[in-house]
């Protein structure tokens, strides 16, 4: 990691940054579209509205960050470490995540509709309502995390695993989570909504 050097001034569209620290600001509705970040760190850093759709993060740490109703459609995030953050209404669609890890965050409507999701880890994490529709997960894990309402409407998975997940809830899209792995407690607890999924009646008498 090269030594990073403070930014104190506004995000760009186009631009390129390397080797740079946010910390501590505050952007509100920041423009920052098509832009690469490489090597940089966020720290305590929280972005309010705002376009970052196309962007890419390569080799970039969120620490204490807040993204509220922030716009990530078709970004790519290659070797990513987002910790104590918080990821609330962001519109994270049609992106590509590959390497990417998530510690100890609060995901609450998270958009990743469209988006290929490769060797990502939710570890330790409150995931409500995260829209996984028609993504692509690939050696996904959620250890250590809490999955509510969840929808995974034509996703396609491979190598998904939810088995050390705390607790595991599919609003939409059992039946298209074929291959994915959970453990007996999960399969009971969700068995109601298999049977619904297969239109099977449950029925003491």
């Amino acid at each position: 990691m090269i030594t990073l050097q403070p930014f104190d001034g506004e995000l760009e569209r186009d631009e390129d940054y390397t080797g740079i620290h946010l910390d501590g600001g505050e952007f509100d509705d920041a423009e920052a579209g098509n832009t690469r970040f490489d090597e940089c760190a966020f720290t305590a850093t929280t972005f309010t509205g705002g376009d970052l759709g196309s962007a890419r993060f390569a080799d970039v740490r969120m620490t204490r960050t807040r993204w509220i109703g922030t716009t990530w459609s078709e970004a790519d995030l290659l070797d990513v470490t987002i910790t104590d953050s918080v990821l609330a209404g962001v519109q994270a669609h049609g992106g590509t995540w590959r390497r990417v890890v998530l510690q100890g965050c609060k995901l609450d409507s998270l958009n990743l509709r469209a988006t290929r999701l490769h060797d990502v880890d939710f570890r330790d994490c409150d995931l409500t309502e995260v829209d996984f529709g028609s993504a692509t997960l690939t050696g996904v894990t959620f250890p250590g995390s809490t999955i509510s309402r969840a929808r995974f409407t034509r996703a396609a998975v491979k190598k998904l695993d939810f088995r050390k997940a705390r607790s595991l809830d599919v609003a939409e899209g059992w039946d298209f989570l074929r291959g994915a792995v959970i453990d007996h407690d999960q399969l009971l607890e969700s068995a109601a909504a298999l049977a619904q999924t297969l239109g099977i009646q449950v029925r003491d008498r």
